[in-house]
């Protein structure tokens, strides 16, 4: 008994870091959407998420940099999106959430092309799919 109470133990242990993880929830605001066009300025390939930098131009010409949360790396490859799809310089409309501290953060969830209209859903599994 002694065994399987400390094995019990030490599986809740290693499980820990995965439900630490974030939930969509905890980060992002489902009731305030946000939708923005702009520059692809940043990519980050890499564990736990996608991070992508999109530079906007507001009416008076001033930049702000908005970041988008994706899912993970390896989610996304299976969904046929490569670190190669988002590059530098390319003009994306963004629809997500955004974070719950009011920066310019939000999950990334579609993001379409400006080029060619090609559309991808960004964000991790879990999150809401925006529907602007």
């Amino acid at each position: 008994m002694k065994q399987l109470l400390t094995a019990v133990l030490g599986l809740g242990i290693a499980l820990v870091p995965a439900f630490a993880h974030h939930s969509f929830a905890t980060e992002y605001d489902d009731t305030k959407p946000v939708k923005v066009t702009g520059t692809i300025s940043k990519v980050e390939w890499k564990n736990p998420h996608i991070w992508f930098y999109v530079d906007v131009k507001d009416d008076q010409g001033k930049v702000a940099t908005w970041g988008f949360s994706g899912g993970p790396p390896g989610m996304l490859l299976r969904r046929g999106i490569t670190k190669d799809v988002m590059k530098l310089g390319d003009v994306i409309t963004v629809s997500g959430f955004r974070a719950r501290d009011g920066s310019n953060n939000g999950s990334g969830g579609k993001v379409v092309f400006a080029k060619d209209g090609k559309e991808v859903f960004t964000a991790a599994a879990e999150d809401v799919v925006p529907t602007n």
